[in-house]
């Protein structure tokens, strides 16, 4: 068994046991592994243990990853999040080759998105980044601010809202990280109360995926608890 694959081993059974603990089906929670920072082989190796999803914060070697796992696993099934803040400048490569972008927070991004989504491909999946805690190093629109934002998006083609994602700041305990999760679940109850029809909450990280799990995260995204302490980048 390769460390990776012991280590995705150990997310599940972590992730089995957070979903015992809030009397929830495992199957409701997805794993997103963050690849970030670690190489195309390292990706074969979690994908041969039966991960398909993979989430990277930086576009350039997100894309270039993408490309060379096309190369390397011609016929794989994999499914590319863009999770890392997101720059007008950047948005046609993420148009371009990514499934899924997480963290949209402003409508010209978008827009940007949607113009720039090939029509051969099928729509880009989005999530709305909200900043549930008001940190000021984080990214995301503003609680009051994301109903506007969400109803607007939803109405763009060739994108299709998801749902909600957020990254609060770090929580020194198990009741605080649920609180500040239970924040964001609030408000995509919320829209989806005014019809938005949203699956996804993605919350929840290597250090936190057992509160988010309590408060009702349908994906958690993971990377340093799969593929270990990050190399650093060149």
């Amino acid at each position: 068994m390769t460390t990776i694959e012991g280590n995705l081993q150990q997310v599940h059974e972590r992730l089995a046991r957070a979903c015992r603990a809030a009397a929830r089906d495992v199957s409701e929670v997805t794993l997103l592994a963050v690849s970030k920072t670690f190489d195309a082989d390292a990706v074969c190796l979690a994908l041969a243990a039966g991960q398909h999803a993979f989430g990277e914060n930086y576009v350039q070697e997100g894309t270039e990853k993408i490309a060379a796992l096309r190369l390397l696993r011609p016929h794989a099934a994999l499914q590319w999040h863009c999770i890392g803040p997101l720059q007008s400048n950047k948005t046609r490569p993420v148009a371009e080759h990514f499934d899924w972008v997480q963290s949209v927070d402003r409508l010209k991004i978008a827009q940007r998105l949607s113009e720039q989504r090939p029509a051969n491909l099928p729509p880009l999946q989005v999530c709305l980044q909200v900043n549930v805690d008001g940190g000021a190093n984080k990214s995301g629109v503003a609680p009051d601010a994301l109903a506007e934002l969400a109803m607007a998006v939803a109405r763009l083609p060739r994108l299709q809202l998801r749902g909600l994602m957020c990254i609060p700041e770090p929580a020194p305990d198990f009741g605080t990280q649920r609180d500040l999760f239970l924040r964001a679940k609030g408000l995509f109850d919320q829209l989806n109360a005014q019809g938005l029809g949203l699956d996804t909450l993605s919350l929840g990280m290597s250090d936190d995926l057992e509160a988010a799990v309590a408060a009702g995260s349908t994906m958690v995204r993971v990377g340093r608890g799969v593929f270990g302490s990050r190399p650093a980048r060149s």
